[in-house]
């Protein structure tokens, strides 16, 4: 069997998700952790089992002569260093969001293709029970074409989220706010669902308003303002005719569940959290949720974190021994979610419709 060299690069609150499935696999040897803080990068050296530590992640892929690095740093930089690490023979799991930019998700693409090399993007979600069997039950034709659906996402976000960061809160390197960062998996999932269609061509249209109607005067630990959305709410709509609207914030009380529902020819789908319920009406009823057995340890943190990061990272690795492309491939997100997340702040910005 194939050994992989595999590195961290940026070892923050993500990385365990990572780091500890990436360690647990046989074709992995998890050698090095990489933060421009050394006492980070050490901390989860400690808790992965790897002894080298670096602050420069380009002399660790030297090095270490690394196959795969995943990618656990802010926003803005997912591009430059997901590129660099191709262009240096590196394949690459990059955390969500692809990039900020279209142009800098072009520019992952386009080094991939140069180096041969393979990029995974983070949607963990897809993995999830209930996520797996809605998207059976639409599979198989039991709940008919889908007529329309919708999704909520009310969450909280304290300045303190913001005044703790030196990124967070700017366009320039978060590259949004609620959606990008809160609402993403959720409208990822409820578009999945309703299928992009190759290279996304289902994508017909989306219209869509947002708004920073409660984090005002607030400024990151950087001193930059705060000036990304903290609400949205829109319209995203597919070509075969089902319109799909989204709303969501980041000033509720609390993290309240996500709930997508889906309304279709022969039946009714209702996501509340992780645990999906499909209703057929001809009385039919199934149900998915979490199996409390279904865990996995990721060093410590909360239990509802569940087991889905590591079977995303499972299905890329298994991926990669059998020399395929991923489930959830670079190139699949550049063409439909990256796209339509970037489409939905281009019609947030400019209060127009955007045409696919």
């Amino acid at each position: 069997m194939k050994k992989f060299k595999v590195g961290i690069i940026g070892c923050g609150r993500i990385s365990p998700f990572h780091g500890m499935p990436a360690k647990s696999q046989e074709c992995v040897n998890l050698v090095a952790c990489c933060d421009v803080d050394i006492e980070k990068a050490k901390d989860r050296a400690k808790l992965f089992g790897c002894k080298k530590v670096y602050t420069d992640f380009e002399e660790m892929i030297k090095k270490e002569k690394l196959d795969v690095v995943h990618i656990c740093l802010p926003h803005y930089l997912h591009s430059p260093v997901a590129v660099r690490a191709l262009e240096l023979g590196c394949n690459v799991l990059t955390e969500k969001p692809m990039a900020i930019s279209m142009k800098q998700a072009k520019a992952m693409i386009d080094a991939e293709k140069k180096s041969g090399k393979t990029l995974g993007v983070i949607f963990q979600n897809r993995y999830n029970a209930g996520s797996q069997l809605v998207r059976k039950c639409l599979d198989s034709g039991l709940l008919g074409k889908i007529k329309a659906a919708k999704c909520n996402v009310t969450w909280c976000r304290k300045p303190e989220y913001y005044t703790s960061s030196n990124w967070k809160g700017t366009w320039k390197m978060e590259g949004g706010g609620a959606i990008i960062d809160q609402a993403i998996h959720t409208i990822d999932l409820m578009c999945w669902f309703i299928g992009y269609g190759k290279n996304g061509a289902n994508l017909d249209y989306v219209d869509v308003s947002i708004a920073n109607r409660d984090h005002h005067n607030i400024h990151n630990a950087s001193g930059a303002l705060v000036d990304v959305e903290d609400s949205a709410d829109g319209l995203i709509a597919f070509k075969n005719g089902v319109k799909a609207s989204f709303w969501c914030m980041n000033y509720y009380s609390f993290d309240d569940q996500i709930e997508i529902t889906l309304d279709c020819e022969y039946g009714f789908v209702k996501i509340t959290a992780e645990e999906a319920v499909v209703t057929l009406y001809d009385g039919r009823t199934f149900s998915a949720k979490p199996d409390p057995n279904d865990t996995f340890d990721y060093g410590g943190g909360p239990s509802y974190w569940g087991a889905s990061h590591a079977k995303q990272i499972d299905d890329f690795y298994a991926a990669l021994e059998d020399g395929e492309e991923p489930e959830i491939s670079g190139k699949l997100i550049y063409a439909t979610t990256h796209k339509m997340i970037m489409a939905l702040y281009d019609s947030g910005k400019s209060g127009k419709p955007v045409k696919f």
